[in-house]
């Protein structure tokens, strides 16, 4: 029996692993030198102008940006029911209410149409998510966005870097991008987020209340050669900074994200090749106007299937492959379902695409002889059916 192929592992070398054991011998572990450098790194990479703040996840991120551009009660925020639960979540942080629309059919990315059609006179915000890699129709809710004079905070956990239009996503006409670092992402901290915008006003919202919503960093205070101890609290903050441990990995993944895109671009065309006979439908994607991140490879089973999503993974695990199901939508979730009776008759295209898919591995520490298997497997499982 061949070994265990999990649906994700990071790709950490020596660089990484060099750079942390630095971290812990200067004794700068928390927020130093390092994340500032991770952050000016990171800025350079998008360019465009933009300003980055490294944040302790991509959650933590989505609520500075939300708090930062003036969401509290009383207010309501347009998010996809086809996402992970942290999106709602950072609305209702604020006091504010989520409100949940529909997906495209085709993309699984929010759908433009159903944003305007939930715009009320309480609507202040979108969080548009690029689901899976594959950027949001985002002229579009650009164009809603400034009609309506709503903010647009895109959670871009699965995109980085993503393209839109020939612009990395991070580089549009919004308020604020929120980037994940987790660790099945395109890249990894361990656990992390980078917080990006153009506006400095909010940058620098988001860094004091990044930190307790104290007037001064504490790297900078203490960094200083002069007495520096003084420092003022001027708004209840959070803690959502990122330590230089977590930095320090990002630092040199950061460096290897084109290689670590291309590997991802190739594995995908592989997986497009060895599938377009089978009755799957493959991941969205359009060339055109989008660059694919490719941080998931997720296929959903056609109506000629006559196993179910959750028979296919399950016989997928008799061959050692290791799959999983992004996501489960939140109109299925008891704590979003039932304070805001949310029904899947409400949902119908994410609710069918719940039904029917399973995200299969798709990760740069992949070896050739380890698709194959993937590959194999998915054609056994389908064509045995």
């Amino acid at each position: 029996m061949s070994n265990f192929l999990p649906f994700s592992l990071p790709e950490i070398g020596e660089e990484e692993i060099s750079e942390v054991v630095d971290s812990l011998r200067t004794g700068w572990v928390t927020t130093g030198p390092k994340a500032k450098k991770f952050e000016e790194n990171f800025a350079k990479y998008l360019g465009s102008d933009v300003q980055a703040l490294a944040v302790n996840s991509a959650t933590s991120g989505l609520h500075l940006a939300l708090e930062a551009v003036g969401v509290g009660p009383g207010d309501e925020v347009i998010v996809p029911s086809y996402t992970f639960t942290a999106t709602a979540e950072v609305v209702r942080y604020l006091g504010a209410t989520p409100v949940f629309v529909d997906s495209d059919p085709v993309t699984l990315n929010i759908d433009s149409k159903a944003i305007e059609s939930a715009i009320t006179n309480h609507t202040k915000a979108v969080i548009p998510v690029h689901f899976a890699g594959l950027s949001c129709d985002m002229q579009s809710i650009i164009a809603i966005a400034k009609k309506h004079n709503l903010k647009i905070i895109e959670d871009a956990a699965h995109a980085f870097p993503s393209r839109y239009q020939g612009k990395l996503i991070g580089t549009l006409d919004t308020d604020v991008t929120v980037f994940s670092f987790y660790a099945n992402k395109t890249m990894t901290t361990a656990e992390g987020g980078m917080l990006v915008s153009r506006n400095h006003n909010i940058i620098e919202r988001c860094k004091v209340m990044r930190l307790h919503g104290i007037s001064r960093d504490a790297f900078d205070r203490y960094s200083s050669t002069k007495p520096a101890w003084f420092y003022e609290v001027i708004e209840p903050g959070f803690k959502y900074n990122m330590p230089d441990i977590c930095a320090a990995i990002g630092i040199h993944q950061l460096n290897k994200i084109n290689r670590f895109h291309d590997k991802r671009v190739a594995m995908a065309k592989i997986y497009d090749d060895a599938f377009s006979d089978l009755p799957l439908t493959l991941p969205a994607r359009s060339s055109d106007i989008s660059e694919h991140a490719w941080h998931l490879y997720p296929i959903r089973l056609n109506d000629e299937v006559k196993i179910t999503r959750d028979e296919f993974i399950i016989k997928m695990s008799e061959f050692n492959i290791g799959c999983s199901v992004h996501f489960i939508p939140l109109h299925r979730q008891p704590v979003w379902r039932d304070a805001y009776s949310l029904t899947p008759e409400q949902f119908p295209h994410a609710e069918s695409a719940f039904q029917r898919i399973a995200s299969i591995p798709l990760y740069t520490k992949m070896t050739e002889a380890d698709q194959d298997r993937a590959v194999a497997a998915v054609k056994q499982v389908i064509e045995s059916t």
